[in-house]
């Protein structure tokens, strides 16, 4: 089953990982892992349907949950990446680890159960579900960043740089961040883009969310009369703001740095209604998997990041990543408190 703005898909038609299926007929859930890996998920019912109920979720016990990268590893590795820049190879690149904790009981480990814990706990624009145990999917997003929406030949994407407790902890060095990937969005999507069609209606705008505020802008175009959805995720993925400027050497250095694969996490999470030329991607951030086929057995994956810039400070970076993870986390585990006198 794949759940995305409050329809529900089920009875599973098809898997493939061809993006071209995307533009032939019927509504296909899209997982896109970031290091390449697309699946492409057919449903011939697709129907409004209420929330999930959350009485199917045990998480990980708080104190089990280890990270792929520990606070000296990451500190160190904004460091090099700053090393990186004063050499002139790259302006920015993003800096994740991988947080992980084994189920207690994977028998209740469901996914959407945790869709819906994180409805009331962490709402966001571009939640959803993925489910499909028999193709190694069960995904839990709550994702604030749009990747790509497309409306007949219109496409958009919908960058974030630049995250703070408060709009007064944004620094200058957010904003520059945040230019730095606009510029790099307009780059891909003039790739697969007509000619001057590519325009910025929103730039940094400061858009709130549970627990923190993001920089926002938004890049929109209209597609080449020869281009579908296989040339739009060429030309695109990895969505920039989780990789850095130039891409290319951001990629290169990401894969230096980081010791664990990013899967789902910064990849492309939604889905595409093919009949009417329709679909949203959201970045695969605030984004929780289960891996059954981990040594040891099933654990929960989540992970998180900063975007470095030369006028990142490596410990506000560390914090700013566990600023992001702490809220979810919680509510994995099952220690987040709603504050008082609502209903998150």
């Amino acid at each position: 089953m794949a759940r995305f703005g409050g329809l529900l898909a089920t009875d599973l038609r098809d898997v493939t990982t061809d993006p071209a299926a995307l533009d032939s007929s019927g509504w296909w859930a899209v997982i896109a892992d970031f290091e390449g890996g697309l699946r492409c998920a057919r449903f011939a019912d697709v129907r409004p349907a209420p929330a999930p109920v959350a009485d199917r979720w045990r998480g990980p016990a708080p104190e089990d949950w280890t990270s792929s990268l520990d606070r000296a590893a990451y500190v160190a590795g904004v460091r090099r990446i700053r090393e990186h820049i004063a050499a002139g190879e790259v302006y920015q690149a993003n800096l994740c680890r991988v947080l992980s904790a084994p189920l207690p009981d994977p028998d209740r480990a469901d996914v959407d159960a945790l869709t819906a814990l994180l409805a009331h706990g962490n709402p966001a624009p571009y939640a959803g579900t993925v489910r499909l145990p028999a193709h190694g999917l069960e995904v839990a997003t709550a994702s604030p960043e749009l990747y790509l929406r497309r409306t007949g030949r219109t496409v958009e994407s919908g960058p974030i740089k630049g995250t703070g407790r408060t709009a007064a902890d944004l620094q200058e060095k957010d904003h520059a961040e945040n230019v730095m990937i606009v510029d790099l969005v307009r780059n891909d999507l003039g790739r697969v883009c007509a000619t001057g069609s590519v325009t910025v209606p929103e730039l940094c705008v400061t858009e709130p969310h549970p627990g923190l505020v993001h920089l926002v802008s938004t890049v929109r175009g209209e597609l080449r009369d020869d281009a579908g959805w296989a040339e739009l995720l060429a030309d695109t993925f990895p969505p920039g703001s989780v990789t850095g400027a130039p891409k290319a050497s951001a990629l290169g250095i990401i894969e230096a740095l980081e010791t664990a694969p990013r899967g789902p996490y910064c990849g492309g999470v939604g889905w595409v209604d093919a009949d009417r030329g329709t679909g949203e991607l959201a970045v695969g951030i605030r984004t929780f998997w289960i891996d059954r086929a981990a040594p040891g057995g099933p654990v929960l994956r989540f992970g998180t990041g900063a975007g470095i810039t030369w006028g990142s400070d490596p410990e506000r970076e560390w914090a700013e990543t566990e600023l992001k993870a702490a809220r979810l986390l919680a509510i994995a585990s099952g220690t987040h408190q709603p504050a008082e006198g609502t209903t998150r």
